[in-house]
């Protein structure tokens, strides 16, 4: 059982603009977006039951992408009321596709697929353009397929060289449609567009505030666990901290936090997580050291996706195991936020694609025996943040970087054992210490350390050293949902680098990583 449930919207008679998805794995960015604007959004599968819609009562209604094409058969469309009900409509990739299909144009598959940066050119003037400062903007484009012919009553108003119908709108209705991706950072201008449409062409009021959910969410959960004790598994991490904080105002000393050292924690970790928490915040923590039985059941285990399941699963059984111990515990608490669910391919429509499995939804076992709440399961990592602010964590604590939950098991490409362990928290330590010495960890999103599956051969003084490589990433981004790399200095990288060779007698070279995302994804596996 997860706290899923939105701001009750009804009662508060907040616009809401709805976004059906076609399984994009960017359709949750959409609503952040639009929700970054001060406006409520809510997302549900382009197949739902059209009473949920009309209960909604949206003043907009966004189709997103998908990973399907129309020109097959049996694939997705927009309902008929979303029609009926007379509102503006903005199709995005898939979403313009299927609506020129349905409205009497035609769809092609392109002979190049087109995935990244292309040049759009503004062919004519067009409400979702307002305020553009210029003819020619850097959309994100993904698509294999394209607008062959407009539909009856619809105009051509932007284009690119691969996609000569890249924008369209209705004549006389408000109904638009782009092949590019205006919630994505790449897109120059996509804030805009969106701000456009839900502002200038919805009249949406900008009257959803974060600060509401607080209310709201402290009241469900209360609802939710009825007076029981609520089992956190505390990581320290930003997204464990806030689901605490906030426990901790709704349940108080019904709140039991765990805190379980898998042994894949970052250098001193452990301990400045119960310094923190225990020490500090004075939360009900109890600290098991699980390190012995992550790495036995991980021995031999290469597959990325083989680890997180196992590290998922191990993870609860040690929960399971410890809730045992304690009395009248009937749920667990977990800081599953946007990302986890949507890159785990747990939208409502179950269309999206799996990029990789999250142990806090990828790795549950059907037969858990706790009930599960996830308070922060529909935010994203800023708004995490923001929410933490308003509850008062500590600044050390919401800034910092995010770890995965899986920590340094899928850092460690191939198996994982006690000495990589060692030698990659200490390349990973040197990193993030040289990071806060030149003043640069809080101008990246974030950085880490990976140890990769090869050896390289060296030369450490006179000695001929055949030993380990270790990558460095860091990643600048928004969302989380993409991201670019970043632009250190080559003085700066070259320290880091000369210190962990220097100092870790067991790497003889160091890498940097220089791909975005997409197509990478942040982490490497």
């Amino acid at each position: 059982m997860s706290v899923q449930s939105k701001l009750d919207i009804k009662s508060k008679n907040i616009d809401t603009i709805l976004v059906l998805d076609f399984g994009s794995q960017y359709t949750q960015l959409i609503a952040r977006r639009i929700r970054e604007s001060d406006v409520y959004s809510e997302i549900l599968p382009w197949d739902v039951d059209i009473k949920k819609i009309e209960d909604i009562n949206p003043k907009g209604i966004i189709l997103s992408g998908g990973p399907e094409s129309v020109t097959d058969i049996h694939t997705p469309r927009a309902p008929k009321i979303v029609f009926d009900l007379q509102v503006p409509i903005l199709g995005i990739c898939y979403g313009m596709q299927t609506l020129a299909e349905q409205m009497g144009g035609q769809v092609t598959t392109s002979e190049k697929k087109e995935f990244g940066f292309s040049v759009l050119n503004i062919e004519d003037n067009s409400k979702l353009f307002t305020g553009s400062s210029s003819e020619a903007i850097d959309v994100w484009m993904s698509h294999g397929d394209k607008v062959e012919t407009l539909p009856n009553d619809f105009k051509l108003i932007a284009s690119t060289e691969s996609a000569p119908i890249a924008a369209m709108e209705h004549s006389s209705k408000p109904i638009y449609a782009l092949q590019f991706h205006p919630e994505v950072t790449h897109t120059k201008g996509g804030k805009l567009i969106l701000d456009n449409f839900i502002f200038e062409i919805c009249s949406c009021k900008p009257d959803w505030k974060l600060d509401d959910l607080i209310s709201s969410r402290i009241k469900e959960i209360k609802d939710i666990t009825n007076g029981e004790k609520v089992l956190l598994g505390l990581s320290g991490g930003v997204d464990s901290s806030v689901t605490a904080a906030l426990l901790s105002k709704a349940i108080g000393e019904n709140l039991v936090c765990v805190f379980v050292d898998n042994g894949l924690l970052r250098k001193n970790e452990a301990e400045e997580v119960v310094q923190t928490f225990k020490n500090e915040m004075d939360l009900n923590l109890f600290k098991v050291d699980a390190q012995k039985i992550f790495l036995r059941h991980l021995k031999g285990i290469e597959d990325p996706e083989q680890k997180r399941k196992i590290i998922g699963r191990t993870f609860i059984d040690v929960f399971d195991a410890e809730a045992a111990k304690l009395e009248n515990i009937d749920f667990l608490a977990q800081g599953t936020i946007y990302p986890d669910v949507i890159e785990s391919s747990e939208s409502e429509s179950k269309e999206a694609r799996v990029i990789k499995s999250h142990h806090n939804v990828g790795g549950l076992p059907e037969e858990m025996k706790l009930k599960l709440v996830e308070p922060l399961r529909d935010l994203f990592k800023d708004e995490v943040r923001r929410l933490g602010s308003q509850l008062d964590l500590p600044e050390i604590i919401l800034n910092r970087h995010p770890f995965p939950g899986p920590g340094l098991g899928v850092r460690i490409l191939g198996e994982v054992n006690e000495k990589k362990i060692k030698i990659l928290q200490e390349a990973d330590s040197i990193f993030i210490e040289e990071l806060r010495e030149a003043d640069l960890y809080d101008s990246v999103s974030q950085a880490f350390a990976v140890f990769l599956p090869i050896k390289s051969v060296g030369v450490v003084g006179d000695e001929r050293r055949y030993s380990e490589v270790i990558a460095l990433r860091a990643v600048e981004t928004v969302d989380f949902m993409t991201a670019n790399w970043a632009y250190l200095p080559h003085e700066f990288l070259d320290k880091v680098s000369r210190r962990i060779v220097n100092e870790i007698e067991d790497v003889s070279r160091v890498v940097y990583d220089i791909s975005g995302k997409p197509p990478a994804t942040i982490e490497w596996e």
